[in-house]
This record gives C-alpha cells, structure tokens and sequence, in this order.
C-alpha cells in the first residue's frame, strides 16, 4: 500500500490528487491551510480514518516539518511526496508594493518546495533501494517563458523546474526518482478568473490520470497536456523579437491589489 504526502491538498490538483491516490488505496497525508476544508476532503475519501491532516501554512517551515515527521512516525516508509502548494497572482515590478507579493509568491511556490521534500530525503535513503520513492515538484507552462504581468508566478515556476532537475542529479544514486509535471491549463480554481484565453484547458482529473501514471513511471519531467508541451517547445525557440512582438500584447492576470 502506498504512502503519499501531498501539499496544497485542500483544492485543485491537490485535492484531485488526494482522491486518485486514496481510490487506490494509499494512506495519505493532506497538508494545506484551513483544517475544515481538508476534514472536509477527509470524510470524502475511501477509508477516512487511515489518513491524516495537517493545517499548516507551507511558509512555516518547522511546522511543515512537524507536520512531515509525524507523517512519517505514524505510516513509516513514505512512498511518495507531492509538493503541490502554490498561488498564482499577477505583479508589475514598477510597483514597489508588489516587491512583498513577489517574496509571498516565491516563498509558496519555491522555497516551500524545498522545504516539503526536505524533512524526507534522509528517511527515504534508507529504503529507496527497496522501494519506489518518489519527489514530485509541481510546475508551470509558465516557468519555460516569461509572460508580462506574471513576472513572480513565471520566476517561482521555473525556478522549480531548474530545482527539481539539480536534486535529480544530487540524488540519481540514492534510489529516489524526482519527478517534474509541469501542467499547462488546468481547470481549477487557480484558473476559473484568468481574464486570457487558456488553450487545450483540461479537466483536473484527466491531468490527475496522466499524473499519477508518470509519478508511478519515475519520469524525470513531463507537460501535461501534451499539446501545451508542444506549444511550450515552440515559445521557447521563438526569436526573442517575435515572442516580444506577440506577447506585449497579451492580456494579463490582475494584480493582488487592483482585486482589493
């Protein structure tokens, strides 16, 4: 039976995620803010009482730490760990206010990652050989090309990417596989209010599908959908002038602020 410790499990792909995993029997972990909404997802679940919750902000690191020990004291050998927490919210760097927003945005999505896998690594040593383990960082379409407007979601994505493939090779002989997705436009709540049109937008649990099958495969890094992967290889062989001409022109997700 697996084990699975997931972050940002309280809606979206985490949720979804949290679903797919427990139909198949794992013991979970769910890890998000608001302790009602993941007792919530709890209840919902096949065999609610062999999973466990944590109400914990990502940005505390010791709590996220806290949270993962006692994940790992009460199930053993963790199979699997999904670092899924993140926000997405438009940022212009003229704004000086928007400096904060650019730290909130980078302290989820990125240092956040590092900070759920960490607690891990160690523990996952001693069995990986044995075992399949799995770290799994969630990133972005967005983190191959930078898109005006979204300046810090861009940045923190693919700095996620660009991390996740340096603890690949740190741990290549450890036995546990680092696994990138980085999903194109998913159909959650992240997306419900972009004010843009979201080609080849897919359903969150068809991507949960394909997901589960490339964590399950080990696959270094993978686009879902695959058409975005497409799309995604193409932008970043587009001439800078071309993609500058094409993209100053896109419309943009709303700044924290002008949503106040």
């Amino acid at each position: 039976m697996k084990t699975v410790f997931i972050t940002g499990a309280s809606s979206g792909i985490g949720a979804a995620l949290a679903r797919a995993y427990a139909e198949q029997g794992a013991t979970l972990g769910l890890l998000a803010r608001r302790l009602e909404v993941l007792e919530e997802l709890r209840q919902s679940l096949p065999n609610p009482g062999q999973h466990h919750i944590y109400a914990v902000n990502v940005t505390d690191h010791a709590a996220l730490a806290q949270a993962a020990n006692d994940f790992m004291q009460a199930v053993g050998q963790v199979n699997i760990v999904i670092a899924n927490a993140g926000i997405s919210v438009g940022t212009l760097s003229e704004y000086a206010g928007d400096i904060k927003v650019f730290d909130s945005v980078l302290q989820t999505n990125l240092i956040a990652t590092v900070a759920t896998f960490s607690p891990f690594i160690n523990a996952m040593k001693t069995y990986a050989h044995k075992t399949d383990c799995r770290l799994v960082g969630i990133g972005s379409v967005a983190g191959i090309r930078g898109l005006p407007g979204a300046g810090a979601y861009c940045a923190s994505k693919a700095a996620v990417i660009s991390y996740c493939e340096s603890l690949r090779v740190e741990l290549r002989d450890s036995g546990i596989r680092v696994v990138t997705i980085a999903p194109g436009y998913i159909d959650t709540p992240m997306t419900k209010d972009n004010p843009y049109p979201m080609p080849f937008l897919m359903p969150v649990q068809p991507f949960c599908s394909l997901a589960l099958r490339t964590i399950d495969a080990g696959s270094s890094y993978r686009v879902i959908p695959w058409q975005m992967g497409v799309v995604a290889k193409l932008l970043r062989i587009l001439p800078n002038g071309l993609y500058d001409a094409v993209f100053a022109r896109a419309r943009r997700k709303p700044r924290a602020a002008d949503q106040a």
